[in-house]
């Protein structure tokens, strides 16, 4: 399968409507959180996309006029090429927010998370070591508050999600804790009903928040192209074969959001908010998006 070249396949001029892309780097994690959107894990692999696949990628995003990439997984930090495509990203003039887990942060990651024009994000689920690492499946939490800490005293801009399982999960309790450790941008949303969250049930477009392929779109460890990470089984086209821009302005695209926006009556409007891309991050404050797990 031929690979697409961001210097042959995309002519300057050609433009999108689409600001902010997530990069699904890896299905592989340390943790195995038991409502994890796309069921990553120790195990999860890295995929099919090679180094140059991703910096291609990269160029085509900053070429058709994507502003904000997001690194994402899994955890983003276990692909053997992230410090690379962030170096890249940055350098093509593309904003870019990590969302690590931060269990484990390797000096080259911290050298990574304090270059200018990146932000990090992260989940929190307890001020409870026993309650937050039985969501995890791993004594992470200890080392997840830690690096926390470390990041604000570090100056690194970073937001908290706290995804509420429900089951007496403390919550407000989380929110104070973290506000303790400095961070100031908290937010709050349920489980998502994909992947393991989903109990294996089928996933449903219902259940999606409507805003789904507008301004935003996901790229999978494959290449698969998807209206957001929660609607990765609705690929709309492969960045191995295909331009990016001529998939996010494609008719699989155009064809996938009407069909969202019917399944969750969301009126389907197709503006972007406004531009702002930040509202359908993960985890951000009063976001009714957030996919990390």
């Amino acid at each position: 399968m031929s690979t697409i070249s961001s210097e042959s396949a995309l002519p300057t001029a050609q433009q999108t409507t689409t600001k902010l892309l997530w990069l699904d780097l890896t299905r592989k994690c340390q943790l195995a959180c038991k409502q994890c959107y796309n069921g990553s894990g120790p195990d999860g692999p890295h995929g099919t996309m090679t180094r140059e696949d991703w910096l291609n990628v990269l160029d085509q995003a900053a070429a058709c006029g994507v502003k904000k990439i997001q690194f994402i997984g899994g955890e983003p930090t276990m692909h053997p090429d992230f410090a690379v495509l962030v170096d890249h990203a940055l350098n093509v003039g593309l904003h870019v927010e990590v969302y690590s887990n931060l269990v484990h942060v390797s000096n080259e990651c911290w050298d990574v998370f304090q270059r200018n024009g990146l932000s990090l994000a992260t989940s929190y689920y307890s001020d409870q070591a026993a309650q937050h690492n039985e969501v995890t499946g791993r004594p992470s939490h200890a080392r997840t508050r830690t690096n926390i800490e470390r990041a604000v005293g570090l100056g690194i801009p970073l937001r908290v999600g706290i995804i509420d399982g429900g089951e007496g999960q403390r919550v407000a309790e989380a929110r104070s804790d973290l506000e303790g450790l400095g961070v100031t941008r908290i937010g709050v949303d349920h489980v998502r009903p994909f992947g393991r969250g989903a109990q294996e049930q089928a996933p449903d477009m219902a259940n999606l928040c409507g805003r789904c392929g507008t301004g935003r779109a996901a790229i999978s460890p494959t290449g698969d192209v998807s209206p957001c990470v929660f609607s990765g089984w609705m690929g709309v086209g492969n960045v191995k074969t295909t331009p990016l821009a001529t998939i996010l302005s494609g008719a699989d695209m155009k064809r996938a959001n009407t069909s969202i926006r019917a399944a969750t009556m969301s009126g389907g409007d197709d503006d972007d908010d406004g531009g702002n891309d930040d509202e359908c991050s993960p985890g951000f404050p009063g976001s009714e998006c957030t996919p990390r797990n």
